[in-house]
């Protein structure tokens, strides 16, 4: 039993070597611990994020020459190219996409603006619509897959982060389209619908630590197996996803959230 256990942390260590990523989000929370697994399994990396001095600390953490660092917007269209160049002509071409740049920002029916709602769109589902569409043709020549980071909101609804909920939403619609469309060409797609991970999304969208804390400590209750998550955990399930032991595998969302998708008011 032993030996066979060592045998799968063999397998698994460097199941992604000699195979490219290309991360969105990577300065921090999900996205950075994919990008930590991932090459720690074997696998160059091309990280992107709008803040540099964010991606160098990672590149700096992850201590390797597989690195490729680039910072970006993702909702400026030169900038998404300037991503998947620098990948191809770095590592000769792409295997695995993953999507986890994205925003939240608090805002329902009555309060919410035209320009939040835009803004909103443009990065947590424009940009990875347009992303799969220009790492496409790589990925369909090393018959590779993309991961998309959606969250809980996008098959549950939560009051007051309206514009959030549907961009998530529409992520998990374009994963589950996509899939089919890109099934006869070798390419799979999927999505993992995290609940409360502790990560900067919150804080990047406004809320003050003090309001954090009490946010985390409140989500204790409203996840069954009574905690948040780990960036680590979401990033495994990312990882299992875009790895071969997932072949058979495409066009689905997966929560990943101690269970709080399966909850209801009582």
């Amino acid at each position: 039993m032993f030996s066979k256990k060592v045998r799968i942390f063999n397998i698994m260590n460097q199941e992604f070597k000699g195979k490219t990523f290309v991360i969105t989000g990577a300065s921090s929370g999900i996205g950075k611990a994919v990008a930590k697994l991932a090459v720690e399994r074997g696998a160059n990396a091309t990280i992107t994020a709008r803040r540099l001095n964010e991606l160098q600390t990672t590149a700096k953490e992850i201590n390797s020459p597989n690195i490729e660092i680039v910072s970006a917007d993702m909702t400026n269209e030169a900038d998404r190219e300037l991503v998947i160049k620098k990948a191809v002509t770095r590592f000769g071409g792409i295997n695995v996409l993953v999507n986890a740049a994205g925003i939240i920002g608090s805002g329902n029916i009555e309060n919410t603006t035209l320009e939040q709602w835009d803004y909103m769109m443009d990065i947590n589902l424009r940009s990875v619509f347009r992303m799969i569409q220009l790492t496409l043709p790589h990925l369909i020549e090393r018959k590779g897959n993309i991961v998309n980071v959606s969250s809980i909101t996008g098959v549950r609804a939560f009051p007051n982060v309206l514009a959030y909920c549907v961009s998530k939403a529409g992520v998990d619609q374009l994963t589950h389209c996509v899939g089919l469309e890109l099934a006869s060409k070798g390419v799979r797609i999927n999505s993992v619908n995290p609940g409360v991970v502790v990560t900067n999304l919150h804080r990047a969208g406004g809320m003050e630590d003090e309001k954090y804390n009490a946010f985390l400590e409140h989500s204790k209750t409203t996840h069954p197996l009574g905690r948040v998550g780990q960036p680590e955990e979401v990033a495994e399930l990312i990882l299992f996803l875009a790895s071969e032991r997932a072949g058979w595998i495409t066009g689905n969302s997966y929560s990943i959230d101690g269970g709080r998708s399966q909850t209801c008011a009582r």
